[in-house]
């Protein structure tokens, strides 16, 4: 590496090229010429890597930067894999099926989008995970929802809005845990402050939602498509009530805190379990299955269309997107290019009221940039401490914005993390789904306009404000210890 005296501080406007690069690139390949994500996110590395090098920075400091970000997803990696696993084993084991049949048979059609989302809600609330909420429950939700004639993309956007709930609000969730301890901020004060944001999100999206259903309830039902559905899978599948054992025992293991990848792998074994001694399929298959994803002909189109999918190669396009897209976030991030665009950024916050959307704005900025809500979380909750003590600020305004905007807007960049988890796993493009994941967007504008107008910001007594300023050091040793 080179000596520190010959690195110079990247300008504002070299730090932003990467950044424009990657956003042009982006709109020319998806836009005209429907390609995927991939390029445009390597161009944007190699810019990225381009001013690096001019500024000083030798290719051993930049590798490791990209390294040290891969890194970083390799937990998100290994789940994103396992949940492949877990689609391929509950398909063959015959758990999903047992789900959209007994959902097909239950839920009205006109309130099916209202009660997957609450359903979700109530999941990931009790687990505090939304990506085990949407890769169990979700990938269910997704069949019984194109089983009755409803938008893909409609379906996804309500399963994703419960499951980021939960991911939000509850004590487990990581993100939760993680904006409280960055902050200083008691857990459940962060909680019940995110409340007043969070639930008038809530019962928005219900509403739309609701009147989505109705509105498809009235027009795109057939019932004889669904009994022929429900015929089919009955003569493919053993349906029991029994094999709802599975999601049950997974959603209890993590709600007792088993962490996410051992239990994710147990509701893997369970599922070939099921699929080589309930459905009676030979063990070659079921296991090939893990791997290649399970395979069925009905002759029913939608049928086969939703069964024949899983394992861990249907995952390997988001895996490769998730190291892309990191090596980009790891070079912005570890060349300071991200510290210089949000030092930008902070400039314009001069007062109270226009801290807390700048605030918002620089985590959804980051996780544009970065690809990941960690990032989101960690980086403007280490920047921000300071600003916030110099406005008299309490603390648990700034954890709520960076949940409002980092947790709640990562599924909305189709390049994050947590998008590309959710287009594998409920097979729907970011880009069609996002207009429906109401929750995820309405939360952070009515942060933003909470704090414009100066409601539920709450202020400290400036006689009682600490000269001590959260550093960037005691910072990321704060957010290691709650891991």
């Amino acid at each position: 590496m080179k000596d520190s005296k010959q690195l110079k501080a990247i300008p504002f406007f070299a730090a932003i090229l990467p950044l424009l690069f990657m956003i042009s690139s982006m709109a020319l390949v998806v836009i005209v010429f429907e390609g995927g994500v991939h390029v445009p996110l390597i161009i944007g590395a190699v810019v990225g890597g381009l001013i690096a090098w001019k500024y000083g920075y030798d290719w051993m400091t930049i590798e490791k930067g990209i390294y040290d970000a891969i890194r970083l997803a390799l937990p998100a990696i290994l789940i994103i894999m396992t949940v492949g696993l877990i689609i391929s084993s509950w398909i063959g084991g015959g758990i999903i099926a047992t789900m959209i049949y007994y959902g097909l048979k239950l839920v009205s059609p006109s309130l099916f989008l209202v009660s997957i989302c609450i359903l979700c809600c109530v999941v990931s609330l009790s687990i505090g995970s939304s990506w085990s909420t949407m890769g169990t429950i979700g990938v269910a939700g997704m069949g019984i929802g194109l089983s009755m004639g409803i938008s893909a993309p409609i379906v996804a956007g309500a399963i994703i809005s419960g499951a980021y709930f939960g991911d939000k609000m509850s004590p487990l969730s990581d993100t939760t845990n993680l904006a409280s301890g960055i902050t200083e901020t008691d857990l459940f004060e962060h909680i019940k402050h995110m409340i007043y944001t969070t639930i008038p999100g809530l019962i928005i999206a219900l509403i739309v939602y609701y009147i989505l259903g109705r509105n498809i309830g009235q027009h795109d039902m057939n019932g004889t498509d669904i009994d022929e559905i429900l015929t089919v899978m009955d003569q493919a599948f053993v349906i029991s009530p029994w094999l709802l054992l599975v999601p049950v025992i997974i959603i209890l293991m993590v709600a007792k805190k088993v962490p996410a990848l051992p239990a994710l792998l147990t509701g893997a074994f369970l599922g070939w379990f099921c699929q080589v001694f309930v459905q009676g399929d030979q063990v070659s298959n079921a296991i090939i299955a893990l791997t290649d994803g399970y395979s069925i002909e009905t002759g029913n189109k939608l049928v086969d269309e939703l069964f024949n999918r899983g394992g861990i190669e249907d995952m390997m396009y988001t895996v490769s997107l998730t190291i892309v897209a990191m090596s980009f976030a790891g070079i912005m991030e570890s060349t300071g290019m991200l510290e210089v665009i949000l030092n930008k950024i902070m400039k314009v916050a001069k007062s109270a009221k226009s801290l807390i959307p700048i605030t918002e704005l620089s985590s959804f900025f980051t996780n544009v940039v970065c690809a990941e809500q960690y990032i989101s979380i960690l980086l403007p909750g280490r920047m921000f401490p300071a600003a916030f003590k110099k406005y008299h600020l309490k603390s648990k305004n700034l954890s709520r914005a960076l949940e409002d905007a980092g947790t709640l807007t990562s599924p909305l960049v189709p390049w994050n993390t947590c998008g590309v988890f959710i287009a594998s796993t409920l097979m729907v493009n970011p880009f069609d789904y996002i207009p429906y994941a109401v929750l995820n967007y309405t939360v952070p504008i009515i942060g933003i306009i909470f704090a414009i107008i100066g409601y539920k910001v709450e202020y400290v007594d400036p006689h009682s404000v600490q000269n001590t300023v959260l550093t960037s050091d005691q910072s990321i040793t704060r957010s290691k210890e709650l891991h």
